[in-house]
């Protein structure tokens, strides 16, 4: 049996024995990309929606289960915990706002070092890229002992020199500072990117501007910042969302909240309300939040982004 099918304005015809055609061509790949598609779907689709619906209700994860609307919604914006959802934000936003520019700026000059034409370049590109192997909660707990006040490697090298040591994880003042210096030390993990991106920029380009009498600087501010303002803006929104969703300053403050909550962080509150209170309604519904506000300030930038270069059109 003969059907028509419209594709693009365009009609097509095609039977039973088409499709079964195309079934049979496609099937090595599409068992191939089966477990993907059913981990996407039992690991992350259906765990939103389940999200999205425990956020109207009252949920312990054990016996309550009761449909209270946008009550959760109403208690963290304007309700009894809107002073603490307030503070998890302020102290989430000024970790993203100096971490994000500081880890773009340092990351791209440790890229533009690491490009250099010399002998054993690749070793040292091994080398850099090594701290970004360590998973997030063992480098955590790693730099947490090192900055530690009595026992920690930094304390030990500034009494060497005679200096008093520092508070790094037990002080308001200075805990803030320490999670964002051990931030820095996967500041090279978007260097296989920043290298791609370098490598995609003609070499013409350079031989050009080395004829016009161009220096070192003159080639770095006309051509490798602008040809690779595509990358920086991948790493720019991948640095907005990931600090807006850091969760290792829970490791840091040995799962508390740092002297004075000044390591509360949103989603370290997302979890202590899910899985410490047992609240798992009120969680959702923060999750939801902070996906919105994600998203506000995803599409800004996007909106933002006149000065990113795609390469010539048409």
């Amino acid at each position: 049996m003969r059907r028509k099918l419209q594709v693009n304005g365009s009609v097509v015809e095609y039977n039973r024995r088409t499709f079964k055609k195309f079934l049979l061509d496609n099937l090595a790949g599409m068992l191939f990309t089966l477990p993907l598609v059913l981990g996407l779907i039992i690991f992350s689709a259906i765990p939103i929606i389940q999200s999205l619906i425990y956020s109207f209700y009252r949920y312990d994860m054990t016996t309550t289960l009761e449909f209270i609307g946008f009550d959760n919604y109403a208690n963290l914006l304007w309700g009894y915990d809107s002073a603490e959802v307030r503070g998890v934000f302020g102290r989430t936003f000024l970790y993203a706002i100096i971490t994000v520019p500081l880890t773009l700026v340092l990351s791209y000059l440790v890229a533009v070092l690491l490009h250099q034409n010399v002998k054993g370049i690749k070793t040292f590109r091994v080398l850099c890229y090594l701290p970004c192997l360590i998973p997030g909660v063992v480098s955590a707990l790693v730099w947490r002992s090192m900055l530690d006040q009595d026992y920690g490697i930094f304390n030990a090298i500034l009494q060497a020199f005679g200096l008093s040591p520092i508070k790094w994880l037990e002080a308001k003042e200075t805990a803030m500072f320490s999670m964002i210096f051990m931030g820095l030390w996967g500041v090279s993990g978007g260097m296989i990117l920043w290298l791609a991106a370098f490598n995609n920029i003609p070499s013409t380009l350079y031989e050009a501007a080395d004829i016009d009498g161009a220096g070192r600087v003159r080639k770095f501010f006309n051509i490798t910042i602008p040809l690779s303002t595509s990358m920086i803006f991948y790493n720019l929104v991948t640095g907005v969302i990931g600090s807006l969703q850091v969760f290792s300053t829970f490791i840091m403050a040995g799962g508390g909240d740092g002297p004075e909550k000044s390591l509360y962080f949103i989603a370290v509150k997302i979890y202590k309300e899910a899985f410490q209170r047992w609240n798992m309604g009120y969680a959702s519904a923060l999750a939801w939040v902070l996906f919105v506000v994600i998203a506000i300030l995803t599409s800004m930038v996007f909106k933002t982004s006149k000065w990113v270069y795609y390469g010539e059109e048409g």
